[in-house]
């Protein structure tokens, strides 16, 4: 009996391991770079115009490129069979859409139409301001998936994933602010 629970525990962590490699590393890497990586372009773009057009705009462009830059750098970093982690093409397309809404998440407040009815608040701080707090969930909610999936304790992901995006976003202010 022993000997067949030792069996079904092998299979069910082999099952997990699987998944991770496959689905939750390559969405992991997209989603951390896609929130991360397009913080300065955004955030340079806002406080270089003050217009939450063309800071949409920048958002939109930088959010699609990079996923399918990561797509592809994803489906072409391995096949699969030196690594075993599965399908190139499933790998690619999971990096690439995430990588798109990690950027897509902080771009979309920026939707909102550079003018607004009398009496409500100045359109572009609160765009950015919707865009910072979208910015924190994002980076709580990586910090959650390397705790969950990765063995990382919340705290020291949170910390990491913090640090990298506050560099990143405060870069973007100053070179959007010269």
């Amino acid at each position: 009996m022993s000997a067949v629970l030792d069996q079904a525990e092998m299979a069910l962590a082999e099952a997990r391991r699987d998944f991770v490699l496959r689905y939750v590393q390559p969405g992991l890497a997209g989603l951390i770079d896609g929130s991360v990586s397009t913080l300065a372009p955004i955030f340079a773009a806002a406080f270089a115009t003050g217009h939450n057009h063309a800071t949409f705009l920048v958002g939109l462009a930088a959010s699609v490129g990079a996923g399918i830059s990561m797509g592809f750098t994803e489906a072409l970093s391995d096949d699969g069979s030196v690594t075993g982690r599965g399908s190139p093409m499933v790998r690619g397309l999971v990096c690439g859409v995430m990588t798109a809404v990690g950027g897509l998440g902080h771009t979309l407040p920026y939707a909102i139409p550079d003018t607004l009815p009398a009496g409500w608040p100045d359109p572009f701080l609160l765009a950015t301001t919707l865009a910072i707090l979208v910015v924190v969930v994002e980076l709580a909610l990586i910090a959650g998936i390397r705790t969950r999936y990765m063995a990382t304790p919340f705290w020291r992901a949170a910390l990491q994933v913090m640090l990298g995006g506050v560099l990143v976003l405060v870069t973007g202010i100053l070179i959007g602010s010269a």
